[in-house]
């Protein structure tokens, strides 16, 4: 028998459940790459848009009085204003600018909570392909502007509300196909690797901007528009939303227990146990209780929980017995009720980890939209490069979702995590503001720093804390409220990244150093609000080492 090619040998390394697995990360990561790609280019042009005149003006005369002779007047074009593009040209373009970002920020920040109860009624599929096309019309449509010399304002200002209110289709809809595909083993090392799409897709969004920026920014938006409208469609061609769709089995576990996130039935098989096993079985159920992360529990651990049993006694659905060798099944996807807005805002968590998110979003999305500004003035280069310079933020950031998911698998705690990297990230922005004065090389190294403690909370709250909270176990699976509890965190979060650059557009006149002032004390409220969480997970981390040894 001849042997098989190596190619061969590698597909068949993997079951047919690893490869659709893999084919859906892949996807999904994506689908939402493509969503930051088409949000970036604004950050870019900002500079094209209000371009420093006076010193350029300076040279300007000074080159007409050594060859006045020599040179013919030209005719400049009527969409080119000396200081940058009308309005955008005058003293108050900060604000102006700012009022960009508010606009966009603020709806994307209230379509986030509809959106959420929207799409747990919808498929999937269908809202998020309607969804990329239609971000994809309103980027390119702000790019148009350019091209038939538009000049209004409000034009610009009602194509970001536009784009605002359609972008809120994709988090809650990726998240939630997420969290039905992978389960919660390693869940933050995988969700830290997934979240770096966002990175990506401002990286790829900066360098697309940036290659025409200086020559026809209308093609810096009309470009991304174009591929998030491809993107929609690949989404509409080959999204699968729940592995049982397609007969996967829900979870990679090989274990004997079973949970299914939102299958048609979902059920906890325990088998009969020797006595070292039951030990062992014990264990585990009291260190999953008082770490509050397991998808299923025993009997008791609901008992000493007043939390969850007063979700349990709420929930609308489904039966649930937990009884040794008992089988648990509930209604499925199709069949629960999608959770109320209230009920949501009942898991133990949600609240906490939504406010922290408010103000650790407004740090991240105030250097996503001021940092090429910000190198732009301090280090006086041109917008292409200050575009180019400013995606090491995000290299950063990539490196920070991944560490931050890695930390929280090992210790086990979410909330702690994220306020260590939350306490280093204040002092480290007063240090790239002092810094970044001195030079390029320490500009360079204070963004990849700056990047990774700044997003590195941001991508944890927003994908394996929003996914472990959105199939908590007084869920009883139901993965309708997945959309639900994503949408609530990262609305909220939302309401945080509109502030942050409005805020930073209106500081920014009196000094960077202020913005930097204000992004520490966001990031210091941020980590205010985790203090009771992170004391929790301390107090049951003593718990359980008081267990062990007894």
């Amino acid at each position: 028998m001849a042997q098989l090619p190596p190619g061969i040998r590698f597909i068949t390394l993997f079951s047919r459940d690893q490869w659709y697995r893999a084919f859906i990360f892949t996807l999904t990561f994506l689908l939402y790459a493509s969503f930051h790609l088409s949000r970036k280019p604004i950050s870019i042009v900002k500079g094209e848009l209000h371009k420093h005149c006076a010193a350029s003006h300076e040279v300007e005369l000074n080159s007409y009085r050594e060859y006045a002779a020599q040179i013919q007047p030209v005719k400049k074009p009527s969409n080119v204003s000396q200081c940058g593009w009308e309005p955008f040209d005058k003293n108050n373009y900060k604000q102006l600018l700012g009022a960009l970002d508010y606009s966009f920020l603020c709806a994307y920040a209230i379509g986030m909570y509809l959106s959420g109860i929207i799409g747990e009624r919808l498929p999937i599929r269908y809202y998020l392909t309607v969804g990329m096309l239609a971000s994809g019309l309103f980027t390119a449509m702000f790019g148009l502007g350019y091209f038939y010399n538009i000049h209004n304002l409000w034009f610009y200002i009602m194509a970001q509300i536009a784009n605002g209110l359609v972008q809120t289709t994709g988090w809650p809809s990726v998240v939630t196909c997420i969290g039905n595909w992978f389960g919660k083993g390693r869940r933050g090392l995988i969700m830290g690797i997934w979240n770096s799409h966002t990175s990506v897709g401002n990286i790829l969004g900066s360098l697309i901007a940036a290659y025409w920026v200086s020559t026809c920014w209308g093609l810096s938006f009309v470009v991304p528009g174009v591929t998030i409208a491809v993107m929609g469609i690949v989404c509409f061609l080959f999204l699968i939303e729940h592995p049982k769709d397609i007969s996967c089995s829900c979870t990679p576990s090989s274990s004997s227990k079973a949970f299914l996130n939102g299958a048609s039935r979902f059920r906890v098989q325990m088998p009969t146990l020797n006595a070292k096993e039951t030990c062992k079985s014990q264990d585990y159920a009291w260190r999953q209780r008082v770490l509050n992360m397991s998808s299923y529990s025993q009997e008791s651990c609901l008992k000493l929980d007043p939390e969850i049993q007063h979700l349990l006694i709420d929930s609308e659905s489904g039966t649930m017995s937990l009884n040794s060798g008992t089988a648990v099944t509930a209604e499925g996807r199709h069949g629960t009720s999608a959770i109320s807005f209230l009920g949501a805002l009942r898991i133990p968590g949600v609240i906490e980890f939504s406010l922290c998110l408010l103000f650790a979003k407004l740090v991240s999305y105030t250097f996503l939209f001021w940092l090429p500004l910000y190198i732009t003035n301090v280090e006086h280069l041109d917008a292409k490069r200050a575009g180019d310079l400013s995606t090491l933020f995000d290299v950063g950031g990539i490196f920070g979702g991944i560490l931050a998911g890695l930390i929280s698998d090992r210790l086990e705690k979410r909330a702690s995590t994220c306020g260590m990297m939350l306490l280093l990230a204040a002092p480290t922005l007063y240090m790239f503001s002092a810094v970044s004065k001195m030079g390029l090389e320490a500009t360079i190294v204070m963004l990849l720093i700056s990047g990774a403690l700044v997003n590195g909370p941001y991508a944890l709250i927003t994908t394996a804390v929003s996914a472990d909270l959105g199939t908590h176990k007084s869920l009883k699976g139901n993965a309708r409220a997945l959309s639900t509890v994503t949408a609530i965190i990262d609305g909220t979060g939302s309401v945080g990244a509109a502030l942050g650059p409005l805020l930073a557009g209106l500081i920014s006149p009196s000094g960077w150093n202020n913005v930097f002032y204000m992004l520490m004390v966001a990031d210091a409220c941020a980590l205010l609000f985790l203090l009771r969480l992170i004391q929790k997970e301390l107090r049951c981390n003593a718990d359980y080492t008081l267990f062990k040894e007894h």
